[in-house]
């Protein structure tokens, strides 16, 4: 029997976690389309359900790890975030106003909204981790040394799942020395 989204979004996260690192401090930015993984085109067919079920496993995994997270808005929204107010404070990111509902600023952000105790949209972040769920293009919000991560959940639903983790530039030359833990 085939795992439900829910079990496929925990396992992809929970492995993502440890490959990435993620702790309290650290930020996970998402990008999910749920029509995608309903096995609809990007953007057509978006559902709250679906969201519902992703944005469970989200927040037991981040509960489980301690990490903030962003989650990406749809193209409507110029693909601002939605995230926790303290999360957005503590990095000194500025707070755009609008409100994402289904079909301008997707499933997700929608049901981030309602379920976070105080969220707030950005423009952008500098996450540690990301995961894309249905091909939305996260990268632009990740910090710049990006290294793809290869999770043993290769979809959610019927979406791609592309995972990536970051690391410090390495700088200097031949006789440098790096921190193999940084890697």
């Amino acid at each position: 029997m085939k795992e439900s989204v829910y079990e496929q979004m925990k396992s992809a996260l929970q492995e993502l976690a440890v490959a990435a690192k993620l702790r309290q401090g650290k930020l996970l930015v998402i990008g999910c389309s749920t029509s995608e993984v309903r096995g609809g085109h990007i953007g057509k067919d978006s559902s709250l359900d679906v969201a519902a079920e992703l944005f469970k496993a989200l927040s037991e995994v981040q509960r489980d790890y301690g990490f903030d997270v962003a989650i990406q808005c749809c193209e409507h929204l110029n693909r601002a975030l939605l995230m926790e107010r303290a999360a957005a404070e503590v990095r000194g990111y500025e707070e755009v106003n609008v409100v994402p509902v289904q079909h301008a600023g997707g499933s997700m952000a929608t049901t981030a909204y309602e379920k976070w105790s105080d969220p707030v949209a950005v423009e952008c972040v500098r996450a540690d981790a990301g995961i894309d769920i249905g091909d939305t293009f996260i990268g632009m919000h990740l910090k710049h040394v990006v290294v793809p991560v290869r999770l043993a959940v290769k979809e959610i639903g019927a979406a791609h799942v592309t995972a990536a983790r970051v690391r410090p530039k390495f700088v200097g030359g031949d006789r440098a020395h790096y921190n193999e833990a940084l890697k």
